[in-house]
């Protein structure tokens, strides 16, 4: 038995497990593993549906005969009355084929009685192994999830780390481009500066940033949508 079998019959000794195929969640919980129902599970559940089925069978059964059979004792009663204690051959013949049926829905009472009184505890049996089945399954599918899970929060953990990163050279090399081209502006001037075709201006930079700040701020405040501006 597998560890994770033994721990999961401990976990359920002394409870109550509900009939698992007759629970539409029960049948949702392979939709939500993402998994297809092994062939043993499948070949419980339809175990398990088929003793439900003929327990269901035998109870409706056992009440149509309990009818029938006090029918037929009523209608013996009633033709022991017309015949006043003294009944003829055609009137004894009668009473005689309704005791015959009497008997018969007696023998199949008790034959329905005893399957009655076994198949509960199969139901259970069969139930609970379908019950261990499940939670085996499922166990699975949660270790795998949880695998994948903690797979993806170290690398979101690690993107982070280097997004930080990237933000401190970006912030970096912008604060050195701004000291070189100040410093370029300030030696050689403006012309000498738009000669070489200078990308890079501090103060359009300045001004990008404070527009994009104010449109992310008109959106948050609901004031309308920011115009559109070129990076």
């Amino acid at each position: 038995m597998a560890k994770s079998e033994e721990a999961f019959r401990q976990a359920l000794s002394g409870k109550k497990v509900p009939v698992l195929t007759l629970d539409n969640k029960w049948h949702q919980l392979f939709t939500q593993a993402q998994t297809e129902i092994p062939t043993d599970v499948r070949r419980r559940e339809e175990k398990l549906n088929e003793l439900l089925k003929r327990q269901g069978k035998l109870n409706t059964e056992s009440k149509e005969i309990r009818k029938l059979k006090k029918k037929l004792m009523a209608e013996i009663m009633e033709l022991a009355d017309e015949a006043g204690g003294n009944p003829d051959g055609k009137t004894k013949k009668k009473m005689e084929e309704k005791q015959r049926l009497i008997n018969d829905c007696n023998e199949k009472l008790e034959d329905y009685a005893e399957e009655l009184k076994f198949l509960p505890a199969e139901i259970e049996s069969v139930n609970y192994k379908l019950m261990l089945s499940t939670m085996d399954i499922c166990y699975q599918r949660i270790a795998e999830n949880t695998k994948d899970i903690d797979v993806i929060n170290e690398w979101v953990k690690n993107v982070r780390i280097e997004i930080k990163k990237n933000l401190v050279r970006k912030e970096e090399r912008e604060k050195s481009t701004f000291d070189l081209y100040s410093y370029m502006h300030d030696i050689f001037g403006a012309e000498v500066i738009e000669i070489f075709d200078m990308k890079y201006n501090p103060e359009d930079r300045r001004k990008e940033r404070e527009l994009r700040k104010s449109a992310a701020a008109g959106k948050n405040g609901g004031a309308g949508k920011a115009g559109t501006v070129k990076p």
